[in-house]
């Protein structure tokens, strides 16, 4: 039992999928400071919006000011950037990680808290681990973040429910969503008969079952990340809601050390042969 269960949490996944995951999430992170939590900008200097959320008040964190956004934004912009290119990948990783999960902090304690960044901050903080690592301490930080995007979906059903009552996928919450921030495409979808509410269930069934990602290899498995990119692309094109950063961290579940930098694929074994990937990205000898 402990063998099977340390395999599944150190499965031997190529390092190459934790870099090239790196290198997407470092560079994204001043698109994510600059337009989704944008808000932190807007309220520096503003005491009487902050309302922390509990991470925040624990750590006794202050609220946003002038010198603190644009300091924040420089120390984890420039970080993220000496990481995105390789340089002291661990020292420059658990900074960014530090100081987004600050700026996180304050963007939801001046207003809704937004799911779609659980993981992208787990993510930050166990890619360092990674750095320069072998096949398994690489498969912990990979197995780290896919928990962490099926827990968010998980997370949300659960909340569904707590919240909404089991009729919920019953209930007006897409056509609500609809009429107030609606596109074309969206009213186009809710004049349909019934097509909203197959919709709630079918997003709560499919958020319910999401940990089956975790259990699953090959096509079964790209399927599955493949309808929760296009339930995403959906959303945005309904209701112009996007979870960008949480649709970047679905790369975690595709075998990105096939993708090919310079012409060549990642390459394994003593004799320099291509490296076979299988299921979740677990790298095997070529025989």
């Amino acid at each position: 039992m402990g063998g099977a269960l340390d395999r599944w949490w150190f499965p031997p996944i190529s390092p190459r999928r934790v870099r090239i995951l790196s290198v997407v999430v470092y560079l994204f992170l001043p698109l994510d400071m600059i337009l989704f939590t944008g808000g932190v900008w807007g309220n520096a200097g503003n005491p009487t919006g902050y309302r922390p959320v509990l991470v925040a008040r624990l750590l006794h964190l202050p609220g946003a000011n002038p010198t603190l956004v644009y300091a924040l934004f420089a120390v984890v912009v420039g970080a993220a950037l000496v990481a995105a290119w390789g340089r002291a990948p661990r020292a420059a990783g658990y900074t960014v990680a530090a100081g987004y999960l600050y700026w996180a902090l304050l963007a939801m304690s001046y207003g809704k808290v937004d799911h779609d960044h659980l993981a992208l901050i787990v993510a930050l903080f166990v890619l360092p681990t990674a750095a320069r690592a072998g096949e398994q301490a690489a498969g912990w930080a990979i197995r780290c973040v896919q928990i962490a995007v099926v827990a968010t979906y998980f997370l949300s059903a659960y909340a569904k429910i707590r919240h909404g009552g089991w009729e919920w996928p019953n209930g007006a919450t897409f056509q609500w969503a609809v009429s107030r921030r609606g596109t074309f495409f969206g009213e186009f979808v809710a004049a349909v008969p019934g097509a909203l509410l197959i919709g709630q269930w079918i997003v709560l069934l499919a958020e319910t079952a999401a940990p089956v990602l975790l259990f699953t290899r090959g096509r079964v498995l790209y399927a599955g990340v493949a309808f929760f990119a296009l339930f995403h692309l959906m959303t945005w094109a309904a209701i112009t809601i996007h979870f960008l950063p949480h649709v970047i961290c679905l790369l975690v579940f595709l075998p990105l050390e096939r993708a090919a930098i310079g012409g060549k694929r990642a390459r394994g074994g003593a004799a320099g042969q291509p490296a076979p990937v299988v299921g979740d990205g677990a790298v095997e000898p070529v025989r």
